[in-house]
Order: C-alpha cells, then sequence, then structure tokens
C-alpha cells in the first residue's frame, strides 16, 4: 500500500501489536536481533524525520505517518549461548536428562566458534524478515497500510537515531492508514509460479492446483490482475490530493 492518508495518525496500541508479531517470531538460536525506533512523524525530531529519505518514491516517507526503522543489532549474537540456555531450560530444545549437559559439552563449543561468522550479513538478515513479515501482517489486520522502502541514507539514519557501531539499518517501513482503495488497483504482476517453485530437484515444476487456485481467490487471498478498470483514474485523484509531484516518482 503506497499511498497512505497523511492527516490521519496512526494509535501506537495498534503499532505496539505490530511490535508484539515481530518479537514473536522465529529466530535462529533464539538470538532475535531484530530491533526497530518506531519514528511518529508529528512528534519525532525534526533531524529525524529530516534523515528518513528514500531515494526512490520518496514522497511515501514525506506523507506516512509513522516510519519504523527496522534494524539487525549483531551485538545480539554475544548472548546466543544464554538464549540456547533459554531454550533447553522451556523445553524446546533438546531432550532426556543430559540435554543441559549435551548443550554446554557440545552445541555451545560450536557456535561459540562461529560467532564472528554469524554477526555477518546473512542468517540475521533473513530472519529478521520474518518478524518484520509477521508485523506487516499485523499490520494489515488492523487496517492499516504499509510498504517497505529501502534508504539509501543508512548512516546517517543510524547517527541521527543514536544507534550504537553494531547495527545495520535493514529497511524502512511506512505505516498509516489507506488513502487508496484496498485492491491497490490489483494484484501486481508477479513471476510464473512454475518458474519459482520446484519438486524433488531443479526443473521439475510443482504443480499448480486449479482448485487450490480457485480456492484462494474465493478466500480474496489472490486478486485480479492489475491494473484494475479504474486504477488510472485513482492514480490521478491520488496525486492531486496528496500533493505529489507530476512525475509520479520522486
Amino acid at each position: 500500500m503506497r499511498f497512505l492518508a497523511p492527516h490521519r495518525p496512526v494509535e501506537p496500541e495498534k503499532i505496539q501489536r505490530m511490535l508484539e508479531a515481530a518479537r514473536l517470531a522465529s529466530h535462529w538460536g533464539n538470538v532475535q536481533s531484530l530491533r526497530a525506533v518506531v519514528v511518529f512523524r508529528d512528534t519525532a525530531p525534526k533531524e529525524v524525520v529530516d534523515s528518513i529519505v528514500a531515494p526512490i518514491v520518496g514522497y511515501q516517507i514525506r506523507l506516512a505517518p509513522v516510519v519504523i526503522v527496522w534494524y539487525v543489532d549483531t551485538d545480539a549474537v554475544d548472548e546466543q549461548n544464554d538464549r540456547l540456555r533459554e531454550l533447553v531450560n522451556a523445553g524446546a530444545m533438546g531432550v532426556g536428562e543430559g540435554k543441559a549437559e549435551a548443550l554446554e559439552k557440545q552445541i555451545i563449543p560450536i557456535f561459540t566458534n562461529i560467532l564472528p561468522r554469524m554477526k555477518q550479513p546473512g542468517l540475521n538478515e533473513l530472519d529478521c524478515g520474518q518478524g518484520i513479515a509477521q508485523a506487516t501482517l499485523m499490520a494489515f489486520e488492523q487496517g492499516l497500510g504499509t510498504c517497505l522502502l529501502g534508504t539509501g541514507n543508512g548512516e546517517k539514519l543510524r547517527q541521527n537515531l543514536g544507534l550504537p557501531e553494531s547495527c545495520r539499518i535493514l529497511v524502512l517501513q511506512t505505516v498509516g492508514y489507506p488513502a487508496e482503495s484496498p485492491e491497490a488497483g490489483g494484484q501486481r504482476p508477479r513471476q510464473p509460479f512454475e518458474k519459482l517453485f520446484h519438486m524433488n530437484g531443479f526443473g521439475n515444476p510443482f504443480p499448480r492446483s486449479p482448485e487450490v487456485v480457485e480456492e484462494l481467490k474465493r478466500d480474496k487471498l489472490l486478486q485480479a490482475p492489475a491494473p484494475l478498470p479504474y486504477r488510472e483514474s485513482e492514480l490521478e485523484y491520488l496525486r492531486v490530493a496528496l500533493g505529489i509531484k507530476d512525475n509520479g516518482l520522486l
């Protein structure tokens, strides 16, 4: 959802529900390196608001009442041994009476040896993505619109937010109430299902059941393909109403 109503604030409790959903997402070793700073445009310091920019479709940042700055804190990896112990104590890892001893003698030494590698970009970002996805679903469930945007100003943003050097900015998420119709112009173009997914080996397309496709359409989980007939008129209305430049992108 790219077009948000700038005049309508978002209730903090709705943002909290998004963060709660992100917090519960699965993460390797229960490390939970995903963190966030929530920037409310009407209360945040000017230098923070000014540092939140996107190189493309920047009007989304300008209009959004809330921008969530998602980042990974690599220092969280330093606590991995304690997080593993928590999993064992909670009954979520290992079996038998000797599981605590096995953790200390077998698993923890392995994780300790690879600790520097685990701070590098890779698995942390993958699991952080799961948390951001769950937050996005929670936003949709509450009637909010969101869009994920990259930033070319990550280092300045990190400094303005006061984040330590151990943090890497992942993505900006605009949040607000939709200014456009819920269909948002229809389903964006996607690669063919059979090109993306395989069964039992590369080159064997996963069979796509027409019955499942129809079921998803009935449940409104699959939309009619974009553009819907009224989309150009809607975009022109939004451009004028929201004061977006005529080029429509920057």
